[in-house]
C-alpha cells in the first residue's frame, strides 16, 4: 500500500511539473543546471582553440581524470583523436601547490611530443588554490623544461567562470598577446578571421576559406583546427595536423581588421585587437541568406574586394530552394537552445523561411545576448509572440514544451531527452552532438551551409509527416511518395 501511494504520488509530482503553476515557480527559481546544454570553459579554453595552430600541443594545469573529459567531449563528437597532456596534479599538488608538476610535464610534453608550441590552461584545482601561471612558466624555463626562446602561451579557465565559449576566448587572446605583446603594428591589407567555438569548425572554416578564396581576399584564419578534426585514415597518425602557422600567428597583428563570426565567444578577443589598432567586426553564427549577405558585405567593404558571380548564383539557388519548400516550413513552431550565437544565427534564419522560433533559450547567453534576441524577433512578424530566455537551462525549456508546445526542437544532442518527455521532435544542430556522426564535417555558414540547414530542417519535417501517417487505414490518408 505505501509503494503504491508512493508511485502515485510522484505520478501526481510528475504531471504537476508539466503545468503553469510548476513552470512559474520554476522560472521564479532560476537555472539549477538540471541540464544545462553548455560547456565548461575547459572544453572550449583548453583544448578546442588550441588545435588550431602549427604543432601545438594543449597543456592542462590539472589533474588527468579532468583532461580526459575534456578528450572525450571533443572525440566523441569530432570522432578523431584529441591529443591533450596534463600536469597530473593529486592531492599534494592541490595542498602545496603545482608547480613542480608544471616544470616536469612542460619538459616531458616538449622532450616527448616535440611541439612546436605548448599552450598552458587551468582546471578548477590549480584556480582554487592560485596557482600562477606565469610564474611557474617562468620558473620552468629556469629549469631548463622548455628552451628560452620557445613560445608557451597560457590562459586562466576556471571551469566555475563561464562556460566553453569564456574560456575559448580567454585562451584565444592569451595565445595572440603571447605573439603580440610588445611588438609594434605596421598595418597591411590582410584580415584576421575567427570561427569561434564552433561545433562545426571543419565544414565552415573549409567553405568560409572557400568563399574568401573565390573573392581573392588576402586572410588568416585564427585557430584553424579544419584539419586536425578531420585526418585521413592513410596509415599515417597525425598528432599535428594543418593550422595556423606561428608565423602567420605574430603577423596578424599588422592585418588591417580582425572579423570574428561569433560575436560572443569572442569579445575579449576583438577588443585586444582594437586596442592594437585593427578595425573589428563581428556576426552571429551567419545561416542563410540575410546572414551570408551581412558576411560578404562586410568582407568586400574593408578589404575592397568585389564579390563573384560565383556566389550570387549560390545566394540565388538557396533563395530558390527555399521557395521550393515553403509550403512546408511556412508558419511552423520551433525552439530553439545553444550558445548565444547559434541561437541568433538560426532564430534569424528562421524567420526567414517563414518559420516561427517560439522559443530561444542560451543557458550562457547574458543581457546583452537577451536584448539583441528579443530585437531580432520584433524586427520580423514571425518573432511576433517569440521570447528569448538567458542564463536558463533544458529543465526550464521542457517547462516552455510542455505549456507551449512547438512542433520541433533545434539544438545539440541532450534534447533528445527532452523528445523523449516531451515528444517534440528534435533536430540535432549544435554541439555537442554525439548520438549522430560526421555533422561536423558539412558547413552551416555561407550559402551553401544554408541549404544544408534547410535540408535537414525540411528532412526532419518530412520524417514526422511519415511517421504520424503510416497506420493502414486509419493515419495513411497522407502517406504520400511526392511531398
Amino acid at each position: 500500500m505505501r509503494i503504491h501511494t508512493r508511485r502515485s504520488e510522484w505520478r501526481r509530482f510528475g504531471e504537476w511539473t508539466k503545468t503553469w503553476e510548476y513552470r512559474e515557480k520554476n522560472f521564479w527559481t532560476g537555472s539549477i543546471d538540471g541540464e544545462s546544454g553548455e560547456g565548461m570553459p575547459t572544453v572550449g579554453g583548453r583544448c578546442l582553440w588550441r588545435w588550431g595552430f602549427e604543432g601545438t600541443m594543449p597543456f592542462v594545469h590539472g589533474s588527468q581524470g579532468c583532461v580526459a573529459y575534456y578528450r572525450s567531449h571533443l572525440s566523441r563528437h569530432f570522432k578523431e583523436p584529441s591529443s591533450c597532456v596534463s600536469s597530473s596534479m593529486t592531492e599534494d599538488a592541490a595542498v602545496f601547490g603545482g608547480l613542480n608538476n608544471m616544470i616536469d610535464g612542460l619538459s616531458n610534453t616538449y622532450s616527448m611530443y616535440k611541439p612546436k608550441m605548448i599552450a598552458v590552461s587551468t582546471t578548477c584545482m590549480a584556480e582554487v588554490i592560485g596557482d600562477d601561471l606565469n610564474g611557474f612558466i617562468t620558473n620552468a624555463r629556469n629549469k631548463g623544461s622548455v628552451p628560452e626562446d620557445f613560445p608557451v602561451p597560457y590562459a586562466h579557465t576556471p571551469a566555475f567562470v563561464g562556460s566553453h565559449i569564456t574560456g575559448y576566448d580567454n585562451a584565444l587572446k592569451g595565445i595572440l598577446s603571447n605573439f603580440w605583446e610588445g611588438k609594434t603594428r605596421v598595418a597591411k591589407d590582410k584580415i584576421n578571421l575567427i570561427g569561434g567555438f564552433d561545433g562545426y569548425t571543419v565544414g565552415n572554416t573549409r567553405e568560409v576559406k572557400r568563399m574568401l578564396d573565390l573573392m581573392g581576399v588576402d586572410y588568416t584564419i585564427l585557430a584553424d583546427n579544419s584539419e586536425v578534426f578531420d585526418t585521413p585514415a592513410d596509415g599515417e597518425f597525425r598528432m599535428y595536423d594543418g593550422g595556423t602557422t606561428l608565423e602567420d600567428t605574430a603577423a596578424a597583428l599588422n592585418a588591417k581588421a580582425t572579423i570574428s563570426m561569433q560575436q560572443y565567444c569572442t569579445e575579449k578577443t576583438l577588443s585586444y585587437a582594437a586596442t592594437h589598432g585593427q578595425e573589428v567586426v563581428s556576426f552571429n553564427h551567419p545561416v542563410g541568406v540575410a546572414g551570408t549577405d551581412k558576411f560578404l558585405m562586410e568582407i568586400s567593404r574593408i578589404t575592397g574586394k568585389a564579390i563573384p558571380a560565383l556566389l550570387t548564383k549560390e545566394r540565388g539557388r538557396l533563395v530558390d530552394a527555399i521557395a521550393d519548400s515553403s509550403a512546408h516550413i511556412h508558419g511552423k513552431k520551433f525552439a530553439i537552445y545553444g550558445d548565444p550565437d547559434l541561437c541568433l544565427g538560426l532564430a534569424a534564419f528562421l524567420m526567414e523561411l517563414g518559420a516561427e522560433p517560439v522559443h530561444v533559450l542560451s543557458t550562457n547567453g547574458g543581457n546583452d545576448w537577451l536584448g539583441k534576441m528579443e530585437a531580432l524577433l520584433a524586427s520580423s512578424p514571425f518573432g511576433a509572440g517569440c521570447h528569448a530566455y538567458a542564463g536558463k537551462d533544458l529543465w526550464h525549456m521542457r517547462s516552455l514544451l510542455f505549456t507551449e508546445p512547438v512542433d520541433f526542437l533545434i539544438g545539440n544532442t541532450y534534447g533528445k531527452y527532452l523528445e523523449r518527455d516531451t515528444g517534440t521532435p528534435l533536430i540535432r544542430i549544435g554541439f555537442p552532438v554525439f548520438d549522430r556522426h560526421h555533422h561536423h564535417r558539412y558547413p552551416v555558414w555561407g550559402y551553401q551551409g544554408g541549404m544544408n540547414v534547410l535540408v535537414t530542417v525540411l528532412d526532419k519535417i518530412f520524417d514526422e509527416m511519415d511517421k504520424n501517417t503510416n497506420i493502414p487505414a486509419k493515419s495513411d490518408y497522407s502517406f504520400d511518395i511526392i511531398r
